[in-house]
């Protein structure tokens, strides 16, 4: 019996197995396999390789990258070819209604003029005159009729000047203290919108880490754009001198160290034709204690000083707690009337029609004060202007209290600014007082230091005794003559990192306004806007504006409202764009928050448009006013006469580029069959 293979293969194939074996390795075999595995490992292991793999990554990084820049591109051009498309329907809705107002006028027009007999004139246009004269003199009959409206506004009753204080302050819930004076509860309940923004501010106070929803400051004119600049300069070791004298009592005036940097610096930056001199600085802590300084030695109790309004309503409070020196205004309005070529314009005639109205009530006026640059305005008085009000002053022998102190903050080179005391010669040198402070120009609103330079040494000496209670420390009045004297760091640094980001932030705010298609007086000098919210305004009042300012406060943002500037017009309010871009990017968001809610309220309540004024701007940043002039609706023929109607038509014209756009050649060819309508009726007239 043959053996079995417990393997399991067969004798033949183990036969095979064995005559494979029997042949031996095959030669070459297993080197040629070494071979291509050392070939194989070193290409894997080969930097170029390496090279390539990054390289490849790389790129397709950068491609995806790429890819997403180019959606964010795609994506931003989207938004921006929907903001343009909403600006353009935004102009076009704003085009169609100015005409529907000025065909609205025409037809005024034309009924009043069917309804004339044989020529009679008394609806309003003057004798003599016919409708193309009164549309070719731009100071037409509008103005005339008109006139009488505007006089009676001028000027406001001044006789009591409680009931005035009073008609501004927080008094509803006051309630007169015991333990204090009459003229102490008068003080304790002077304050208005301003003050009580002031406090609720302060209260919560906005900060992006610790209190996110806090409240926006709109409303405080303050520079925040330089703060690094000023405390590296101020904590330099050049600052850090402590010296007897400095801790002694100084001269009233000021440390002669000091009023000799300021007679420099005011010889420099307002281009003095001569040195100035030291003996006519005074220093004092502040600009609001030289106004109650000033007001308590010019005038006695009740007396009274002219000012053109909308004005910085903090000198109300300055006059008039220490000294009991009234405020007599000349109030300015929007509309571009008579000699004036822009909005809020101060003339001599106005100047001269407030001070007669003021006398013929009794009322004795000692001074004028000018604000220049304006505050809120932020308009720059021209030498010629400036030589008409010291003229004016002189003629009447008022004292003229020159504020400057936003000489240095004029960040545009479109706009020059001029300080009086640049001129060759004051009209009347013993009358003309000239203030000026860091607070604004130097971003230090909380170190309190103005000067005050006058000829008058009787003014000098009589402010100076009251400078023992508005005095600067030592310290701090060596600190400011450091500063002061050091002119290149002032205008190769401070001055030219200020106006760039000054400008900046007006633009950014500016822009923002136009695309919410608000308009406002577009000035280069300060840190305001001067801003018209009266669309906003159902039955224009003081008290909606009052309620819309509280709108604001109550959506985290402070502003400040035309009331506080003593602004004869409702809805005009002030807003700072002195800010960081982030806190102005909030606020702004805010206020737009704020006027949609407010809008879409109105037209909910059945409004097709909430107050819209009679003309529209264009929102083009070179304009000198986006602006619109006159916030009245045309009335029923029945309740106009021809004289107004005339004159609100002139300033729709002047406002606008209406009649250049549509000629009346241009009007016949693409509209004949009105065009024949409306050729008839004249026609008939």
């Amino acid at each position: 019996m043959s053996c079995i293979c417990i393997s399991g293969f067969s004798e033949p194939n183990m036969a095979s197995s064995s005559r494979i074996q029997s042949l031996g390795p095959r030669p070459g075999f297993s080197t040629l396999h070494r071979l291509r595995k050392k070939r194989k490992a070193q290409r894997l292991k080969d930097p170029l390789d390496a090279l390539l793999l990054k390289t490849l990554a790389a790129q397709r990084d950068m491609e995806e990258r790429f890819l997403q820049m180019e959606e964010r591109r795609l994506q931003r051009d989207l938004e921006a070819e929907e903001r343009r498309i909403q600006l353009e329907q935004r102009r076009f809705e704003l085009e169609r209604d100015h005409e529907f107002r000025m065909f609205n006028v025409f037809a005024q027009m034309l009924s009043i003029l069917k309804q004339s007999n044989n020529g009679s004139f008394a609806s309003g246009l003057p004798q003599g005159m016919d409708l193309s004269q009164a549309f070719s003199d731009s100071t037409g009959a509008g103005e005339g009729a008109q006139q009488e409206v505007r006089t009676t506004q001028l000027v406001r009753p001044v006789l009591d000047r409680t009931a005035y204080v009073f008609d501004f302050c927080n008094h509803s819930d006051f309630q007169s203290s015991p333990y204090l004076s009459v003229r102490g509860n008068i003080a304790n309940i002077f304050r208005g919108s301003t003050e009580e923004g002031y406090r609720a501010y302060h209260a919560d106070k906005y900060e992006e880490d610790k209190n996110p929803t806090g409240i926006i400051n709109f409303g405080t004119s303050e520079n925040k754009l330089c703060f690094d600049l000023m405390s590296k300069r101020l904590t330099q070791s050049d600052m850090n001198v402590i010296e007897p004298p400095l801790l002694q009592y100084p001269d009233w005036k000021g440390h002669m160290f000091l009023r000799e940097e300021v007679a420099r610096f005011l010889t420099y930056y307002c281009k003095a034709p001569a040195p100035l001199k030291a003996e006519n600085v005074i220093i004092l802590n502040g600009c609001g204690s030289l106004f109650s300084a000033l007001a308590t030695v010019l005038c006695d109790p009740g007396e009274a000083f002219l000012i053109a309004t909308p004005f910085y309503g903090g000198i109300t409070q300055s006059v008039f707690l220490y000294g009991n020196v009234k405020l007599v205004y000349a109030h300015l309005d929007s509309q571009v009337t008579g000699t004036c070529n822009r909005p809020f314009q101060l003339t001599v005639e106005k100047l001269k029609k407030a001070l007669q109205d003021a006398q013929s009530e009794g009322v004795r006026v000692k001074a004028l004060i000018l604000l220049n640059p304006h505050n809120p305005l932020g308009d720059i008085y021209s030498l010629s202007e400036l030589h008409d009000f010291l003229e004016f002053a002189k003629r009447h022998e008022l004292h003229v209290i020159v504020d400057e102190i936003y000489m240095l903050s004029v960040f545009d080179d479109s706009a020059t600014f001029h300080s009086v005391l640049e001129m060759d010669r004051f009209p009347d040198p013993q009358r003309t007082h000239v203030m000026w402070g860091i607070t604004k120009d130097f971003a230090a609103a909380g170190i309190r230091f103005g000067t005050l330079y006058t000829l008058n040494q009787d003014v000098a000496n009589a402010v100076a005794s009251l400078c023992y209670f508005h005095g600067v420390c030592g310290p701090v009045q060596y600190k400011m003559a450091q500063l002061l004297r050091d002119r290149d760091w002032i205008n190769q640094v401070y001055l030219r990192a200020n106006h760039e980001r000054l400008k900046a932030a007006h633009t950014f705010v500016t822009d923002e306004l136009k695309t919410l298609g608000v308009p406002f007086l577009n000035r280069n000098a300060g840190f305001f806007v001067w801003i018209d919210f009266r669309k906003y305004l159902r039955r224009g009042t003081f008290e909606e504006e009052m309620l819309l300012w509280r709108r604001f406060l109550d959506n985290k943002v402070l502003l400040s409202c035309g009331k506080a500037f003593e602004c004869n017009e409702p809805g005009w309010f002030r807003i700072i764009f002195s800010d960081k871009i982030h806190r102005l990017q909030l606020g702004m968001q805010r206020v737009r928050e704020v006027l949609e809610e407010h809008e879409h309220g109105i037209l909910n309540e059945g409004k097709d448009q909430p107050c819209e004024s009679d003309s529209e701007g264009k929102a083009d940043s070179a304009d000198e006013v986006i602006f619109v002039s006159h916030h009245q609706e045309p009335a029923s023929a029945g309740g106009s006469n021809l004289g107004d109607l005339i004159g609100l038509l002139q300033q729709q014209m002047r406002s606008s580029d209406w009649l250049q756009k549509n000629t009346v050649e241009q009007f016949a060819q693409e509209k004949p069959e009105v065009y024949d309508v409306f050729r008839k009726l004249v026609g008939k007239q």
